[in-house]
């Protein structure tokens, strides 16, 4: 079955750019995630740390 996947998907012109695309996207949106995590207020991860503990019912 997987052989006959190869065949077909070697037979597509120009498919080797796929897996450079999607390891592309991977790589870029994980740095931008990086990038956010770390450029994060920490008074403000303090301020929604704190939220789950509050009383206000």
């Amino acid at each position: 079955m997987f052989e006959q996947i190869k065949h077909n998907m070697e037979t597509i012109a120009g498919v080797a750019i796929y897996p450079i695309v999607s390891l592309l996207i991977f790589f870029f949106f994980f740095l931008g995630l990086a990038l956010w995590v770390f450029s994060y207020k920490k008074e403000k991860i303090n301020e929604m740390s704190e939220i789950p503990l509050r009383d206000s019912l």
